[in-house]
């Protein structure tokens, strides 16, 4: 019998970190990989684009949650998930990154006394507004395997008094799908079919509810952005939920700052590699970013990911006119040119995938999964 392992997947972040994953997995015969789609994540440029530019299989079931509260979405994943973990009987469930479809699998996954393993474990910003926040630590907390991307995430697991034999530092599954996917990213007409042709320019993205449901702090930060783009063109890949409060505050953009709908993989990863600089709330682009050796400025006071400031391209901003000013002039004087962190080389899939061969070896002999 195979070791029966459920995937599950629901938000833009969570698909980077699967396709790796499920990659270094399949070859395995002694895995069967079983990918659930919460739907947090449901219309095609949010969701459907990935699957196809990933190649990621298409998923055995899907919740089809859609949007809600985090408090209603995270029940309904809960409620709709639990009879497909039933009905499927995984020797582990593996979810991925800090959204809600992650809380939720590692909640009804541990109810059932399936195991947990939590890709992209310990990483923390310290900041308990952050539902992300709410998310990695809770999900930690009722983990049996903790699969760490960087340094900070072990250190903070044995904080916390996590077992070290339960915690592999195995790099980071997003670089891996950056490094496949370069080659066809380079092959992207986007610029063309934006019309930047010539010239610098910056990418933006944001999405946190800190920063993009308070119509005072939403405005600010445009505020500090519209300066900027009085020097360096803004071209912002805008997430539905942020164009609905710039519509509803009456928010205008002004300067040469360029609304886009939201973007694919290989069109937005493009942008990356070709941009002068990065301003984003997001904690896979201060990753990608760092990876690529583009500069990259957070708009967050705090960031989950400090490697990206110790040794990457990332500098936290902060959230207001000023600092955000005060860390673009900075970066104008000393861009910041950095080095790759440990293990983020392109094979984290194959270390998830050996640590995950050794948990369940040293849990039962490994042989008796592997029977025809």
């Amino acid at each position: 019998m195979k070791i029966r392992l459920v995937l599950l997947a629901g938000a833009r972040p969570n698909f980077m970190k699967v396709a790796p994953l499920m990659a270094a997995l399949d070859p395995d015969e002694r895995f069967e990989s079983i990918l659930v789609h919460t739907g947090q994540h449901y219309d095609d440029s949010m969701s459907g684009t990935f699957f196809r530019e990933l190649h990621i299989p298409s998923p055995r079931h899907h919740l089809n949650v859609g949007s809600g509260s985090h408090a209603q979405q995270t029940a309904e994943i809960m409620r709709r998930l639990e009879p497909v973990l039933i009905a499927e009987k995984p020797a582990g469930v593996i979810v991925v990154g800090d959204v809600n479809s992650t809380l939720a699998g590692a909640l009804v996954a541990a109810k059932l006394e399936i195991p947990v393993i939590h890709a992209e474990a310990g990483l923390r910003s310290f900041d308990r507004s952050m539902p992300e926040e709410i998310n990695r630590l809770a999900t930690d907390a009722i983990s049996d395997l903790l699969l760490v991307t960087e340094e900070s995430g072990r250190a903070n697991l044995l904080h916390e008094g996590k077992d070290p034999a339960r915690i592999a530092v195995v790099g980071n599954l997003m670089v891996d799908s950056l490094r496949r996917n370069l080659p066809a990213a380079l092959e992207s007409d986007v610029r063309q079919r934006l019309g930047i042709l010539n010239g610098r320019f910056g990418l933006v993205t944001l999405h946190r509810p800190a920063n993009v449901d308070d119509g005072r702090q939403l405005a600010g930060i445009i505020s500090a952005l519209r300066v900027i783009s009085e020097e360096l063109p803004l071209y912002w890949a805008v997430h539905p939920r942020t164009r609905s409060h710039l519509e509803e505050n009456g928010i205008s953009l002004g300067g040469a700052i360029h609304l886009l709908a939201p973007l694919g993989y290989l069109d937005f990863l493009h942008l990356q590699m070709k941009c002068s600089v990065v301003l984003t709330d997001s904690g896979g682009i201060q990753e990608e970013s760092t990876v690529l050796g583009i500069p990259c400025l957070t708009i967050r006071d705090n960031t989950e990911r400090p490697v990206t400031v110790e040794c990457g391209t990332n500098r936290v901003a902060g959230t207001n006119k000023e600092s955000i000013l005060r860390a673009w002039r900075e970066n104008l004087e000393s861009p910041k040119r950095g080095t790759t962190p440990p293990l983020w080389d392109g094979h984290a899939g194959e270390r998830c995938h050996d640590a995950i061969a050794r948990f369940f070896s040293s849990q039962m002999r490994i042989e008796e999964y592997s029977e025809a």
